[in-house]
């Protein structure tokens, strides 16, 4: 059985990233998790919001995004959830760290702080389901 740490929704803008990760940390603190841990998962989380703003919604502003933090068993899990036009998940990788640019190095980001992390089907009425997963115990 799982229980809610957290569960959020707010404009997919910028602007709102900044108080997210601030209930992201509190949750994270109020669970029990180290401040260096918590501090890798709230950049994780920040990087996958700012994609869902970027490539899911186009920088347009007008949409939402809802992040919701569970606990099961020896694990977090953390569920992305928009309502923007589907995305092609192959489409979406890390890019060669050999390749130094601007941008494109969230997902690796997330990749190497999580043990997990896929879209998964989402429910009827959404755009796009990232589930994220990181083992606690």
């Amino acid at each position: 059985m799982s229980k809610r740490l957290l569960e959020r929704r707010f404009a997919a803008a910028p602007g709102e990233l900044k108080a997210t990760r601030h209930a992201v940390q509190r949750a994270l603190a109020d669970f029990g998790m180290s401040e260096a841990d918590a501090r890798d998962v709230v950049m994780a989380l920040d990087e996958a919001c700012q994609n869902v703003i970027r490539h899911a919604y186009i920088e347009d502003g007008s949409g939402e995004i809802e992040l919701a933090i569970e606990h099961e068993g020896d694990t977090l899990v953390f569920w992305l959830t928009d309502w923007a036009p589907r995305i092609d998940p192959v489409q979406v990788r890390p890019r060669d760290l050999d390749d130094v640019r601007p941008g494109g190095l969230g997902t690796h980001l997330i990749r190497e702080v999580m043990d997990s992390a896929d879209f998964v089907e989402p429910p009827p009425g959404c755009g796009n389901l990232f589930r994220m997963v990181k083992q606690i115990a």
